[in-house]
């Protein structure tokens, strides 16, 4: 009889987490919170680094399917605010068998999984709600927000950076970390008003004097743009209105000389602003029949460039351990844990320590802009310093 897994959360993590175990031989359940057709266009766009798609290819997908509607990124310019380029950096590709470092908007990737998800019958339900569960002999019963409840031999928590199944995993915490800086993005409706490098699949990333901006050009010719403001406190809803918003991002970076303010002027509506935050070590990843994967277990600020890559990773790991270990559920999950752990907490760090770059004061900022210059050119000497994260393979 093959085993039944219920996978909480149908984004990036839970998405692909379910088509590796169905390849793993078990018979996975997506259950997403939200209603069909709400598309989450939080974090606007994201980028899928070269390990996330080897990760994919690992799972049989083809990463220029997948990500048909993105575009590549495979190289980093970063100057100051004074418009001086500090560094041109590579993200990553092209390798051996052509993946190079894929930007797409997050709606785009979550749509074009769920499409191979549907293909390979698996089933995907909406609006239900995770409010518990309850570990039996036999497996684990989920309960729903209506009251509802689902049975399976596996609950993987896939279920993003406020997981319910990993608060029931984890009494008492942890929490989510705010590092002090916003995030806004957007993608440009009409003509940029600026003279600026338009080199599409070039992506470029800017230490304003009061804020942190980053863009790309499309192959189209629009301009995809994200945003990182420093805060003391979290946004809250209602602090800001659309209009105010747009309007306190175009003030940010007024007089800098790279082209923000005539980006988000050329922006019909700037999504945010949403709050960046990390998760500090989880303690109990899995139990016998729950585990946890991508955002649930380990997010990772967007600095680290890493959040999706991470989770694809997970889910062909969990997938792999389980096919290994198809009569001991608690074996595989522990498996699992003992792979992945190490590499993501690494992760992790090296994202919290990119994010506090991007709030440098005016002395900071200006050691910085003298220092990195040097300290990149020493660190890529030798080869890319990123090379662990970028040529993984699970």
């Amino acid at each position: 009889m093959t085993k039944q897994a219920l996978v909480a959360g149908g984004g990036i993590a839970g998405t692909v987490a379910a088509i590796a175990l169905q390849r793993a031989g078990w018979q996975p359940r997506l259950l997403e919170s939200r209603p069909e057709g709400v598309a989450d266009e939080r974090g606007a766009f994201l980028t899928v680094a070269v390990n996330g798609l080897t990760a994919l290819r690992a799972l049989g997908l083809d990463p220029a399917r997948v990500l048909a509607a993105g575009f590549a990124t495979p190289t980093l310019a970063m100057s100051n605010g004074a418009g001086r380029r500090l560094a041109l950096l590579p993200l990553g590709g092209p390798t051996a068998d052509g993946t190079v470092t894929t930007t797409i908007r997050r709606a785009d990737l979550y749509s074009s999984l769920r499409a191979v998800a549907a293909e390979r019958g698996i089933p995907i339900e909406y609006e239900r709600r995770l409010s518990g569960y309850t570990e039996h002999s036999a497996g684990v019963t989920v309960t729903f927000a209506d009251g509802a409840t689902a049975e399976g031999d596996l609950l993987v928590g896939a279920d993003g950076l406020r997981s319910r199944v990993r608060e029931v995993l984890n009494p008492g915490g942890p929490a989510p970390t705010y590092l002090g800086l916003l995030n806004a993005g957007g993608f440009t409706d009409r003509p940029v008003e600026a003279d600026f490098d338009r080199t599409p699949g070039l992506m470029h990333m800017a230490f304003g004097r009061r804020a942190f901006f980053g863009w790309a050009t499309a192959p189209g010719g629009a301009v995809w743009w994200f945003a990182n403001p420093p805060s003391k406190r979290p946004v809250r809803p209602g602090d800001f209105t659309p209009e105010s918003w747009r309007s306190h991002l175009i003030d940010l970076f007024a007089d800098e000389a790279f082209p923000a303010a005539a980006i988000i002027r050329a922006t019909g509506t700037a999504i945010g602003p949403w709050n960046t935050d990390d998760l500090r070590r989880v303690p109990i990843w899995h139990s016998s029949r729950v585990v946890l994967a991508g955002d649930a277990a380990h997010a990772v600020a967007p600095s680290s460039g890493q959040g999706a890559s991470m989770a694809i990773e997970d889910a062909v790991v969990l997938g792999r351990c389980l096919a290994t270990h198809p009569d001991d559920v608690p074996g595989a999950l522990a498996a699992y844990e003992e792979v992945r752990r190490p590499r993501v907490e690494k992760v992790v760090a090296v994202g919290r320590r990119n994010g506090s770059g991007k709030t440098a004061g005016p002395i900071a900022a200006t050691i910085r802009d003298a220092m990195l210059p040097t300290i990149l050119k020493m660190a890529y000497r030798r080869g890319n310093p990123q090379s662990w994260i970028l040529d993984h393979r699970v």
